[in-house]
């Protein structure tokens, strides 16, 4: 257990407080306009997308007040037993009859009220027991193969093997990422990270050639034309909205691809819409949301003192904004579908819950740290 002087709280990071507040009601903004159709037509409700959502909201709201409210060393007390528990769950999610499928993945939970997906819980048990395990290591016996090298290899190949079993490849390209970016961060030897590189890479490619849907979407990536109504149909359609949107956008509500022609359009392809109801102006202002969330993170990891907190604090901001940058450069078609959410603003209650928890823990760090 850890023995620490108890530290005067600071005022908190107001700035990432505010920009993470106008994310989140720019996405309750823009889920609800997406969403009438679809829930209209799917549901008899219009409003059945956002109604949940802001169940979900709240339910967030009170992760992130909690998170908030803890000394964020309590995490690192807890943080083996947190993240075994997270990988007990990918477990339990593959077992018949408790884990819930749906459109050919077996990822959530089934908890009645709400499908919780375990890989979402992962991103934030695995970043604070990586920041724990690495703070406690120190620099020397992180650049060692025996002591740095081969956990981490291991860790990420347990990780891994279960979430590709789901299957969710996009989920665990996020989680991987994290690891690499604390790994990098907490002093890991540049040509460890660049093996694993190569390696990973290597990896994704034996998995995408083994599963013909990932490979479709390479394929449709690199030329959406060519099969515009099978393969190439999503990012066609993600391009023909934001394409349409020009400067200043059709007008908030006045989306013609969310009329079922743009698909999930509640959850990775939202950008999408944003682009075409609101335009280039309202794109790239959302982005600059993105990159000055990220300003702030990196700002409390510099001014934190202990090396836990910065870990925690660089691996939460990296992971909240590569994560966007990952959907929205899959809707402008400069990368690969993955399915991944937009964080704060995409439908779902895991990803929600879960990312305002972490800014939560986020912000008590600014706290503690002022």
């Amino acid at each position: 257990m850890l023995h620490l002087k108890k530290q005067k709280d600071s005022g908190f990071d107001k700035a990432l407080l505010i920009v993470s507040v106008i994310i989140l009601l720019f996405g309750i903004v823009m889920l609800y306009s997406a969403s009438v159709a679809i829930g209209l037509e799917r549901f008899g409700d219009s409003g059945f997308f956002i109604k949940r959502q802001i169940i979900y909201l709240a339910i967030g709201g009170i992760a992130f007040y909690a998170a908030y409210k803890i000394d964020y060393h309590i995490w690192q007390e807890w943080s083996l037993i947190l993240f075994l528990f997270s990988i007990l769950l990918l477990i339990v999610v593959l077992i018949p009859g408790i884990g819930a499928s749906g459109q050919g993945a077996q990822r959530w939970i089934n908890l009645g009220f709400i499908s919780f997906q375990p890989s979402e819980l992962v991103k934030l048990t695995l970043l604070l027991y990586m920041s724990a395990w690495l703070a406690e290591r120190g620099e020397r016996a992180i650049q060692d193969v025996y002591a740095g090298l081969l956990p981490f290899v291991a860790l990420l190949l347990i990780l891994s093997a279960l979430i590709l079993k789901q299957p969710d490849l996009g989920t665990l390209l996020i989680i991987v990422f994290i690891g690499l970016v604390l790994f990098y961060y907490g002093g890991a030897n540049i040509g460890h990270i660049t093996g694993i590189l190569g390696a990973g890479l290597v990896l994704v490619g034996i998995a995408i050639k083994a599963a013909p849907y990932r490979l479709a979407r390479l394929t449709a990536f690199m030329d959406p034309t060519a099969d515009p109504q099978g393969a190439g149909y999503h990012i066609t359609q993600a391009l023909l909205a934001v394409g349409s949107g020009g400067i200043f956008g059709k007008g908030l509500g006045h989306s013609r691809q969310k009329f079922f022609y743009l698909p999930e359009v509640t959850g990775d392809s939202l950008f999408a819409v944003i682009g075409e109801e609101l335009g280039f102006i309202f794109s790239v202002g959302l982005i600059g949301l993105f990159i000055f969330f990220f300003i702030r993170g990196v700002s409390i990891a510099n001014k934190t003192s202990d090396q836990f907190g910065k870990l925690a604090a660089i691996g939460i901001s990296s992971w909240i904004v590569v994560q966007a940058f990952v959907n929205i450069g899959a809707m402008l078609g400069v990368l690969p579908l993955t399915g991944l959410p937009l964080p704060l603003m995409s439908y779902g209650g895991s990803s929600l819950i879960v990312t305002m928890m972490a800014i939560g823990i986020l912000l008590n760090i600014s706290k503690k740290n002022a």
